[in-house]
């Protein structure tokens, strides 16, 4: 009987060890989840902020082709 609790006791031991390790790599994989997660989150509010903004940029982009087009259209005065 001592015999079988001894050697149930090592396997618990050992049990027990792999447990840890294994927890101690979830928990690894979970701060370097949380801060993949976190720069997302980072990059998302960056993209919005831009686009929140967007209608000063198509107002600046409306111009700036407004421009474009004036400097490719031909000019009547210099060919004439």
């Amino acid at each position: 009987m001592r015999e079988q609790i001894q050697a149930r006791l090592e396997e618990l031991k050992k049990e027990r060890e792999t447990g840890q390790a294994e927890l101690q790599k979830v928990e690894m994989q979970r701060t370097y989840l949380r801060e993949t997660v976190l720069r997302i989150d980072g990059a998302v509010q960056v993209l919005e902020e831009l686009l929140a903004g967007e209608p000063h940029a198509k107002a600046d982009e409306a111009a700036g082709t407004g421009e474009d087009q004036l400097r490719t259209a031909p000019n009547k005065e210099a060919a004439g």
